[in-house]
């Protein structure tokens, strides 16, 4: 049994493959349609801020999980409530700007949601949604409900595999039992 259990390899999971492009669409996002002249620089910062969160906190709970499955539930936890709250700001802006929110089994939803099983993907997929404020914020929130989803499947499995194989302290616990 191997002391340091694998880790790292972030960029190789859907759910940081799809938090990097929210990042990337909510900056565009943000300069785009979020006016920083008017009172509202502070939301501008928060969304980008919160995308980054969702994005960072995924790679830093990656790197962590070799000595920690606490601290790497915390971190995709943390990513997963930042993304939350950057959801909740996108469905304020349409709401506020009196903009159609899209339901889930509307076919613009449904035709975001199928760009997710392309291959090679990366916030160029999905540029042509930014031409529109109405189309830009609800095609982020489909990748946000995405990302969401992979998040909570991610932390479930991490949960099973702690139970099923320890954590970092029971693993050097036996590595030290096993030598004497």
């Amino acid at each position: 049994m191997s002391l340091i259990k694998p880790h790292g390899g972030y960029r190789k999971l859907i759910s940081y493959q799809t938090s990097e492009i929210i990042y990337d669409l909510t900056v565009t996002f943000c300069k785009k349609y979020i006016d920083r002249t008017y009172g509202t620089n502070r939301t501008h910062d928060q969304m980008v801020q919160a995308a980054r969160s969702g994005k960072q906190n995924i790679a830093e709970g990656s790197q962590v999980s070799a000595t920690s499955s606490k601290l790497e539930i915390k971190l995709i936890g943390v990513a997963r409530a930042s993304l939350e709250e950057l959801l909740q700001d996108y469905q304020d802006f349409l709401r506020q700007n009196h903009l159609k929110i899209w339901g889930k089994n509307d076919s613009e939803a449904k035709t975001v949601r199928a760009l997710g099983y392309k291959s090679n993907r990366s916030y160029k997929t999905y540029m042509s949604y930014m031409s529109h404020p109405e189309e830009a914020a609800n095609c982020i929130i489909c990748l946000i409900h995405q990302a969401n989803f992979l998040l909570d499947r991610q932390l479930r499995s991490i949960e099973k595999q702690f139970l099923d194989q320890g954590g970092f302290t029971e693993r050097m616990y036996k590595s030290r039992m096993g030598r004497i």
